[in-house]
């Protein structure tokens, strides 16, 4: 079973960095798009970042600047990092990705991971 596993989310004050991981593991034949979303209480989920197999990214405009996206094919993992924090960036930060596996190598699917919680504290 192909997965992804995100980590190195937690608590930060405003102005904080953090930096999220993604890793895909199981029987991946390739991966395309990679990306990062975010859901904030009360909010629907939103696409923060995403990244191509070939390494360009593009980042949502509220994070323009702050936020940038990256990824290690070599490794299946897929970075976000995050500078100057705010309270605002509070959510739950979910990994995805377009993938094809060994088990079903007809065409991409796309997989979720299991989320990780930011928060910043004002």
């Amino acid at each position: 079973q192909v997965q992804l596993v995100e980590s190195g989310g937690g608590l930060v004050q405003t102005g904080g960095s953090l930096r999220l991981s993604c890793v895909a593991s199981g029987s991946i034949v390739s991966i395309g798009r990679m990306g990062w979303y975010r859901q904030a209480p009360g909010n629907q989920r939103e696409l923060v970042g995403v990244t191509t197999e070939g390494g360009s990214t593009n980042v949502a405009s509220s994070v323009q600047g702050r936020f940038t996206i990256d990824r290690d094919n070599a490794k299946n993992t897929v970075y976000l990092q995050m500078n100057s924090l705010k309270p605002e960036d509070t959510a739950v930060y979910y990994c995805n990705a377009d993938i094809i596996s060994r088990t079903w190598r007809q065409t991409s699917l796309n997989y979720w991971g299991q989320g990780t919680q930011v928060t910043v504290s004002s």
